[in-house]
């Protein structure tokens, strides 16, 4: 039986999955709140509305910040513009989220904060519940295999 077969090593890899879930959920909730209780120009969030509220809309379309999830931290690895197409694999791949906003010159950093806020919202539940979503699998696997 290989490890992918075994129940058990399956469950452990599906409440690891989770954790890992959850760990970028508490990172997001953690920068949703520091957003909400900070200057926009104090959080990590800064160059994301710089991008957004200044740049050209007749050049640019939308701009993403690039998130990775290190030591429990959710670190802005980099901002960046697209006029038309999609990010570049690699650029996806060496994230974990990201947050994706429409160009809107003279964006007001209430609006800011609103989008935002309201992106990471989804996102930390998405997680969550993809988070919970593993943990009911590893414990169904781990109840036929006691039941086995």
């Amino acid at each position: 039986m290989s490890a992918a077969d075994d129940p058990d090593e399956r469950a452990a890899a599906l409440r690891e999955e989770a954790a890992e879930y959850e760990e970028l959920a508490d990172a997001l909730e953690d920068l949703a709140t520091e957003l909400r209780d900070e200057p926009v120009k104090e959080t990590r969030l800064e160059g994301l509305f710089d991008e957004a509220s200044t740049s050209n809309p007749q050049i640019w379309n939308i701009v993403t910040a690039f998130i990775d999830v290190e030591d429990g931290q959710a670190v802005v690895t980099d901002e960046s513009k697209l006029a038309q197409g999609s990010w570049a694999p690699e650029i996806v791949e060496g994230c974990d989220t990201m947050v994706t906003l429409d160009i809107d010159y003279g964006m007001m950093p209430d609006e800011f904060k609103y989008r935002v806020s309201k992106k990471l919202s989804q996102q930390i539940e998405d997680f969550r519940d993809q988070a919970a979503e593993a943990r009911e699998e590893a414990a169904e696997l781990e109840e036929a295999a006691d039941g086995a």
